[in-house]
């Protein structure tokens, strides 16, 4: 008996033995430290993360700053590219005029193809030149392309890109832009015919009424010179009764129920009479604005509504009734009408331009006054450039 318990305790003991070192293990391998090896991927990731945020940030910077330079770059090459182009086809159409196919039409024709073959060559070494700089001077192009620019900018203050201007103008316009030309030209003359006296008067009589008359002007969308030259057209600014029925500052006589609608809107709860003359340049500038808006925004004819106004059904019976569709060829048919009223009143609100800019009405014949005059343009027919 003794032999056999003492057996079982050491079988007991043996079978006990491999289960403590398993649990000891188990929890030596728990608690022992990590080695470095697993420990060193960690750190490579984190540098990884930092630089590729690193590189996010720093990327858009770039980015902007090149598409910053080709844009500079693209802009300076542009505006040098047109002047080009407006003096050369300018200077041209100048020197080819004509219809005849050997002496105007083909050297012309030749000449476009030599301005284009010429442009893309010089497209072609800026190309490459741009290439070989690209890594050396990133700014030097951008800044030759700023300063080609500066320099076709004082090339159009020139008086001599204006004559090329309109040289060019008029190859692309046309017939159209022969005939705002014709009619520019009219009004030239007028404001010559009447003379720098006689327009300074008006000038000085119209600065009485300048802030009133441009008032109503910007509230209407209209050219407050424009403006300004249809009073003077109207009363010479001396509001008067007439005979014909006008009244006021504008001569107002009738005008259409929805004109006088958008003139109150200005003046809401205030007792209107139409020879204030604040009420009475409203009533002006929505009656032309109308007449304007019926002829398609064409200013002669806009300025032939307003002065011939109801009377005989308007202008636009008159255009129907002898089928034409401008003011040129509507003149020969306004035998008993004021057909020179539209360049009357253009050649004062040219007046009243050139004393806004100038600060003086130049004489137009006198020196190089044209050409400036010119280039300084008739409120609404001609545009600044």
């Amino acid at each position: 008996m003794r032999l056999f318990s003492r057996l079982a305790t050491e079988q007991n003991s043996i079978a006990i033995k491999p289960e403590n070192m398993t649990a000891r293990s188990i929890k030596s391998k728990r608690n022992k430290p990590k080695s470095n090896t697993r420990r060193q991927p960690k750190p490579k990731a984190r540098r990884s993360a930092k630089s590729a945020k690193k590189k996010n940030v720093r990327f858009p910077d770039s980015f902007k700053h090149k598409l910053m330079l080709a844009a500079i770059e693209l802009t300076g090459l542009s505006i040098t590219l047109v002047s080009a182009i407006i003096v050369l086809l300018g200077y041209s159409a100048e020197h080819f005029t004509g219809t005849q196919f050997l002496t105007s039409l083909l050297p012309f024709a030749v000449g476009v193809l030599v301005l284009i073959l010429f442009a893309s060559f010089l497209f072609l070494i800026w190309w490459k030149l741009r290439r070989s700089l690209q890594g050396r001077a990133v700014m030097l192009m951008p800044v030759f392309s700023v300063i080609l620019a500066v320099g076709s900018g004082k090339m159009i203050m020139n008086d001599q890109f204006a004559i090329a201007f309109d040289h060019f103008r008029m190859l692309v316009g046309g017939k159209q832009e022969v005939r705002r030309v014709t009619l520019a030209h009219q009004v030239y003359a007028a404001y010559r015919r009447q003379g720098v006296g006689a327009m300074q008067q008006m000038v000085a009589r119209g600065e009485k009424y300048s802030p009133l008359v441009q008032d109503a002007a910007r509230r209407f969308h209209i050219d407050p010179d424009l403006l300004l030259g249809i009073a003077a057209a109207e009363s010479s600014f001396l509001p008067r009764n007439s005979s014909d029925g006008g009244r006021g500052l504008f001569q107002i006589t009738r005008v259409p129920k929805i004109v006088e609608n958008e003139a109150q809107k200005h003046f809401s709860g205030q007792k209107l009479s139409i020879i204030d003359d604040r009420y009475n340049a409203h009533l002006a500038a929505a009656t032309f604005k109308y007449y304007l808006d019926e002829m398609q925004g064409d200013l002669l004819l806009g300025l032939l509504a307003y002065n011939i106004g109801p009377a005989n059904g308007g202008l636009r019976f008159i255009m129907q009734k002898y089928g034409v569709t401008d003011f040129t060829t509507i003149q020969p048919y306004l035998q008993h009408l004021p057909r020179d009223y539209p360049i009357r009143v253009l050649s004062y609100a040219l007046a009243f331009r050139l004393w806004r800019q100038e600060g003086s009405l130049p004489a137009y014949q006198e020196g190089s006054n044209a050409v400036r005059i010119q280039r300084i343009g008739i409120p609404g027919l001609t545009s600044d450039f």
